[in-house]
């Protein structure tokens, strides 16, 4: 009988061994200050080695700042220097080594820059502390106590895109072969495209093709520069879960007509994470229907993601073609091996290193 799970996924000329993927989910733990800043270390290597072993289709590295301004902390990695590549460039050799598709997300803080840890409480890190002053579409704090970003002139938006290209070439150059545009949870791009966060009045805030512009920009300047052969994903915010106020639902389904139509191939499918009073109804994958729909209605591939934990579970979110793969965060974190023990109690196979072949 067919796993769905464990079948080979083709996008582009790429071929990805199963539907099972790692989400990206930031380690926060790069050297904030010095020639080692935004660098990966062997805490990375350890962590994305392990979840390649463990049989993993797709390894999604985390939020990889395009620019110093851009880490969500100090402590996040970067891909704005040559040494933050080649530093990068270790772990994607593994992943392929090992059968797994690397793939790197480029991102930019936005007005939830500058942040301490998460484990440190994750407030503001002021700028005598590693800190900056972060930046924004309009003046407007993410939440209390935290502080108002400074507005983006038009000319600091339009270095964005280059900004984004230039990561691109350098993951490219250290081996990736998916790059994914994080435009999602209120970082920059997304607090573009949400009104909740975008009050301006010129070509980039107001109608939805102003608040759209940057993120397409951005699209068009990494697949200018990112080889037809190779796929481009975009991390979306479905909804901003702000009934009246923020980005919807319907919106993201109009938006993904775009993305495909300017090369994206994958639409990953979050929610939330602007700010505000979000009522989000979490439960066991509360995000796959908004995944399901993007799929049905633009015909996009996409990947499901949030509180996806059981076998059974993914397996039916990919056979019912609500989306073409799953991506797991915490469950990974949890069980490196998550892919491999799947593959076991659904009677399905996965790659394993040879080492490891008396476990599968």
């Amino acid at each position: 009988m067919t796993v769905a799970l464990f079948e080979p996924y083709t996008l582009r000329s790429l071929t990805i061994p199963n539907r099972v993927w790692m989400a990206p989910m930031d380690q926060y733990s790069a050297e904030p200050s010095g020639p080692e800043t935004g660098v990966a270390n062997d805490w990375h290597f350890a962590h994305y080695a392990a979840r390649a072993t463990g049989g993993t289709g797709l390894i999604v590295v985390e939020a990889t700042a395009v620019a110093p301004e851009g880490r969500i902390s100090p402590f996040d990695l970067g891909i704005w220097n040559d040494t933050q590549a080649e530093a990068l460039g270790r772990i994607a050799r593994f992943l392929k080594e090992h059968g797994t598709v690397p793939a790197l997300q480029l991102g930019h803080g936005g007005r939830k820059a500058s942040t301490r840890r998460p484990w440190e409480g994750r407030g503001p890190v002021a700028p005598g502390d590693h800190g900056w002053q972060p930046l924004a579409p309009s003046p407007l704090a993410f939440a209390e106590g935290h502080p108002v970003p400074t507005e983006l002139t038009i000319d600091q938006i339009a270095a964005i895109p280059g900004m984004f290209a230039e990561a691109a070439r350098r993951a490219l150059a250290a081996g990736f072969e998916v790059v994914e545009v994080h435009g999602a949870h209120g970082y920059l791009i997304s607090s573009f495209l949400s009104p909740y966060a975008n009050h301006r009045t010129d070509a980039y805030g107001g109608s939805f093709e102003n608040r759209t512009r940057l993120a397409l920009e951005v699209v068009d300047a990494v697949r200018g520069v990112w080889p037809d052969e190779l796929p481009l994903f975009f991390k979306i915010s479905a909804t901003d879960w702000l009934e009246g106020e923020g980005w919807t639902a319907d919106q993201t389904v109009r938006f993904a007509h775009l993305l495909r139509a300017h090369g994206v191939d994958l639409l990953d499918v979050s929610s939330g994470g602007n700010g505000g009073p979000a009522r989000i109804p979490l439960g066991p994958g509360y995000q796959v229907p908004m995944a399901a729909r993007v799929k049905a209605e633009t015909g996009l591939a996409v990947a499901a993601v949030g509180l996806i934990t059981e076998c059974g579970q993914a397996e039916k979110i990919v056979a019912n073609g609500e989306a073409d793969a799953v991506l797991l965060g915490r469950e990974l974190l949890r069980d490196a091996s998550w892919a491999r023990r799947a593959a076991r109690e659904l009677g399905a196979e996965t790659h394993a290193p040879a080492p490891y072949a008396w476990a599968i």
